[in-house]
């Protein structure tokens, strides 16, 4: 029973730590908001460019035409390009809470 109240001690004190240390600053929180408005405007922008991909190609017959092929090619580029972007933006974020002062 010792055992399991160190145990249970433990976990409690590694939840406060974990919740105290994910207490985010309106500044951050703020960034972070731009970094998701950033991210859902390249999803916006990705699906809308693969409805048109797919709308290149009317027929099921599972070959691709390379028109459509590169439009779903450029809407992936396009997806990447803003998770990494909002990716970014988080991580400048994130400093910002960390940076002394």
């Amino acid at each position: 029973m010792k055992k399991f109240a160190n145990s249970a001690l433990l976990v409690c004190v590694a939840s406060l730590g974990l919740g105290l240390a994910g207490c985010d600053s309106a500044q951050e929180n703020a960034a972070e908001d731009q970094a998701d408005a950033v991210r859902e405007q390249a999803d916006t922008k990705a699906d809308q460019m693969e409805a048109t991909a797919d709308a290149k190609d009317p027929v099921a017959d599972g070959v691709d035409p390379a028109a459509e092929n590169a439009q779903e090619d450029a809407a992936a580029a396009v997806r990447n390009q803003g998770e990494a972007k909002a990716d970014a933006m988080e991580d400048q974020a994130d400093n910002v809470d960390r940076t002394p002062g």
